[in-house]
This record gives C-alpha cells, structure tokens and sequence, in this order.
C-alpha cells in the first residue's frame, strides 16, 4: 500500500521528489512501529495505536512540530486508503495535531542586507560570482532554497527582465527581477563558461567542477555569508526569503502580490509576514495616532 501512496503522490498529486521523499521517511517508521509493538502492518493500526505512537514519538524526543509533520503524513495516507476502499474507515480523523508555539521569524533588517550585498569582499572570481549572484537572486525574488537550484540558463528571460520559477507540485511562476540581477546574471555567465565538463549546460548554478549546486552548498555559503553581518541566530536562504516577503510589506506592497511573487497556494501561508511588520506599525501608530506623544 505504501508504495502505490508514494506513486498517488508523484504522479497525480505531482508532489517533488523531496516531499515524496519526506511521507517515505514518515510512514516507513510508522510500518516500523506496527510492527515491532503491535505484530501488524501500519494500515492495520486502530485510533487508540495511532495515539500511541504519537506518545512514543514525544518520548524519543521528536519536538511538537516535527511530530505534526509526521501525524500530516500519516493523516493523508489513511485518507488515500479510505479513498481507494483498503479500510472501512479512516482512525486518524479524530487525531488533533499537538499545540506548538508559533515562533516569530525576526527578518534581516535593510541594513544588514545592504551590507551583505554591497560591502561583502567578493573577489569576482566564477565561486564569488555565483555566491553573490544567489544572495541576489533569493533577496529580489524570494524564490525557495529548491527553486533557486532547479533554475535552468532556459528560465532566464534577458529581454524582459523576469525568471520563470518551477515551484511546489511542479506549478510555474513568473517572477519580474530588477536589471540590475539581470547583469548579475551575465557577470557570472560570463565566468561560468570557464567551467569545464559541464553535466548540464542549461542548469544555471553550477559547483566549480560542473556539477549542480546541492542543499548543503547553497545552505552552508548564505550561512557563512550572513555570519559576516548579522547575529540573528537563523541565517539561512529561507530567512532571505522571509525577509524579501517582510520588506515588500514594510514599503507598502499588497499581500495578494507577495502571495504571488512567493508561490503561495494560498493567503493563509503569506499572512505570517503582517506579524513580522509589527515595528512598522508601531512606527506609523507612533507618528500618526492623535494621542502619540510628538518629539
């Protein structure tokens, strides 16, 4: 059953290889489970089991988030089976996700970025192109940290100063980008095809031998980068992204826009950056609010 789940997912659902990767992960130690405690397959598990394993994932140390992770994973493979008549009914409907704490992502400030991008030393050699080039390329366009690695030299529309962005469940968006990264663009174009033995001519971010960049590459350069600038504890190419989203909204840019240039499904997933503008609302009730104490 597992598998044809994984297959549902890929190929209708059209989910990425990472995400189909993530529920794999979830219900192969979910079967573990069933089978170790209850002598039983993970589509065999009553309500009272799968409550359960939620305790015993608590008790290794999973934190409240990672454990909802997981129970969404399980929620919709019990769905599918209910959907295809493999069980009578679903035991995990009445199963509700464990309170977390919304922790608030506090966003690079302009500074910050202005000093990433403008007064880092970059040498200007091919690595240093490209390491500024994605700094660049996530602050202007808020693209996630896959997004940016799947970029193909094909998405780049020179003429009209916009990438086309393959995003979740393989849906295109088009993303208008300052000329400025357009020239960015070409500098490290132009010392890209010092490369040698390119695996794939069209894909854009290259290692140095070639090669596509990876999670960790990319991850571990704005780490390094943002250490240089800043001390928030978070530095990471989704934090760029959070802060892309902030600044929009800081400078009066509407949240329907910034759902669109970030790849939303929906409204819910944007309107945590209005919290993150709390400062500037403070600001504006400070300076406007009849009763504000003028300087």
């Amino acid at each position: 059953m597992l598998e044809s789940f994984l297959e549902y997912l890929k190929y209708e659902k059209r989910y990425s290889d990472h995400t189909v990767k993530a529920y794999r992960n979830d219900l192969l130690e979910l079967y573990d489970y069933a089978e170790i405690t209850h002598n039983s397959k993970a589509e065999e598990l009553i309500y009272q089991q799968l409550r359960h394993y939620l305790v015993f994932l608590q008790g290794r140390g999973f934190s409240n988030r990672t454990i909802n992770r997981k129970l969404s994973s399980i929620k919709r493979f019990f769905k599918y089976l209910l959907s295809i008549d493999s069980i009578v009914q679903n035991p995990a409907t009445k199963i509700s996700s464990i309170k977390q704490e919304n922790k608030v992502m506090v966003p690079y400030s302009r500074e910050e970025m202005s000093q990433l991008i403008e007064n880092m030393d970059f040498e200007m050699d091919f690595e240093d192109a490209r390491d500024k080039l994605m700094i660049n390329m996530f602050y202007q366009t808020g693209i996630r940290q896959s997004e940016l690695i799947g970029l193909k030299v094909s998405d780049v529309d020179f003429s009209n100063s916009q990438i086309k962005v393959l995003g979740k469940r393989n849906k295109e968006r088009i993303i208008p980008v300052l000329h400025q990264l357009i020239n960015d663009i070409k500098l490290y174009m132009s010392l890209r095809d010092d490369v040698q033995c390119f695996e794939n001519e069209d894909v854009l971010f290259l290692t140095k031998n070639g090669k596509q960049i990876y999670p960790s590459l990319v991850y571990s350069k704005i780490n390094y980068y943002l250490s240089n600038v800043t001390k928030k504890v978070k530095k990471s190419p989704h934090m760029i992204r959070h802060t892309f989203a902030t600044h929009l909204m800081d400078a009066g840019a509407d949240l329907n826009s910034i759902k669109e240039l970030l790849g939303h499904s929906s409204l819910v997933a944007t309107q945590v950056y209005t919290h993150s503008s709390l400062g500037k609302l403070k600001s504006i009730v400070n300076h406007a609010h009849p009763r504000a104490k003028k300087k």
